[in-house]
């Protein structure tokens, strides 16, 4: 048995490859309405920062592994020290936790990101972009943004003197904008013995600065591949990291340059369920259990992943109406996360569809006809 602090969708995708494994996963989180709690009767009811919980949990299971890096070090260290295994350990997480010492870490190791700097947590009366940049500039968030939370798109100098005079309890980054011509993404794994393994390559499309669809495998060249798997081979060696993580790219006139690194299990990768020997949930599951962990290759052409996003509360037609038409589309994979409530940019579920052409530009094609059908019946929100 094998433990997993968080409950969300993640986790619940990791109980679901357990079963196909015959491996139990226990999770901690707090109610009995989140998705992995639906889906196994073994759970430690306690919140996923709670040093207690997580001595609860190891008291279950062999070793622990994560849904998110919304962790708290400090309390896995001392659990570690009292001998809890974790996968990933808390030292090759604590790096990537935060979006700052991302950056300070792709910095020291001269892997190419946009640049960036660091807001003084404090107001600041004036506060001037460095020599070279120009409007708009990204704001983020250095610890808890996703899906577009923890981002502000900064577009004057006007905006800039207010957003560095207001009250901000987290600590904050600009980075310079990013003219790219495609979002790439890689999910590798780094098992005990120091084998790193990735599934393909990706392109994202983002909506609302939220992941929309993903395309497998990338259309892009081969050096660019082996720049991009040489980056993750590196980041996980460096940081003697054992387990899965994420890496997004921009691509575009400035070359590749890494976005944001995820140490878990990706959105991105949820196309590997259905179109891969094993998935992104398979390899941390076989990491985490101490078991041969197999290399993952397609299974077939390519894929299409599209996000199932909550929409408005007065959308005319109703969820089970929206899915029942997606189960009508022949060969489309559904995976729902049974969550309790439809809010609006909430995701809900994915679905993927296995593509057929073996030439990429046919492939593409493919995969936007059947997004334009999957996007008829349940739109971008």
């Amino acid at each position: 048995m094998i433990g997993v602090v968080g409950g969300g969708q993640l986790a619940m995708l990791l109980v679901e490859a357990g079963k196909k494994r015959n491996i139990d996963v226990v999770v901690q989180t707090t109610a009995k309405t989140d998705p992995a709690a639906k889906k196994t009767k073994q759970v430690v009811f306690n919140d996923p920062r709670n040093e207690y919980g997580t001595k609860l949990l190891a008291e279950q299971c062999r070793s622990i592994t994560f849904e998110n890096e919304w962790v708290d070090i400090s309390s896995l260290l001392s659990l570690q020290n009292k001998g809890v295994s974790f996968v990933p350990k808390p030292q090759s997480l604590s790096p990537l936790i935060n979006k700052i010492t991302q950056r300070e870490l792709l910095n020291r190791l001269d892997i190419p990101c946009p640049d960036w700097l660091s807001l003084p947590l404090e107001k600041s009366s004036e506060f001037d972009l460095p020599a070279g940049w120009i409007f708009p500039v990204m704001a983020k968030v250095a610890r808890g943004g996703y899906d577009g939370k923890g981002t502000k798109i900064i577009k004057s100098s006007k905006q800039l003197q207010e957003f560095v005079r207001s009250d901000r309890s987290e600590q904050w980054m600009l980075e310079k904008w990013v003219s790219f011509e495609k979002e790439l993404s890689i999910v590798s794994s780094r098992d005990s013995s120091g084998i790193v393994r990735s599934l393909p390559i990706v392109e994202t499309h983002q909506f609302r600065q939220v992941c929309d669809w993903v395309f497998a495998p990338a259309d892009v060249d081969h050096d660019v591949m082996l720049m991009i798997k040489n980056i993750s081979s590196s980041l996980m060696t460096e940081l003697d990291y054992v387990g899965v993580l994420a890496i997004e790219f921009f691509y575009g006139s400035e070359g590749v340059l890494v976005n944001e690194i995820a140490p878990r299990a990706h959105n991105s990768g949820h196309f590997s369920i259905d179109a891969c020997t094993s998935s992104q949930f398979d390899q941390q599951l076989c990491i985490t259990s101490g078991i041969e962990v197999p290399t993952p290759e397609m299974l077939v052409e390519g894929a299409l992943m599209v996000n199932l996003l909550g929409l408005s509360k007065n959308y005319p037609i109703s969820i089970t109406k929206r899915l029942d038409d997606l189960r009508k589309i022949p060969g489309l994979n559904i995976h729902w996360y049974e969550k309790e409530d439809e809010n609006k940019g909430r995701k809900l579920g994915h679905v993927t569809y296995l593509l057929d052409e073996k030439d990429v530009v046919s492939r593409k094609k493919e995969a936007m006809t059947i997004l334009k059908t999957i996007r008829a019946i349940w739109p971008t929100s």
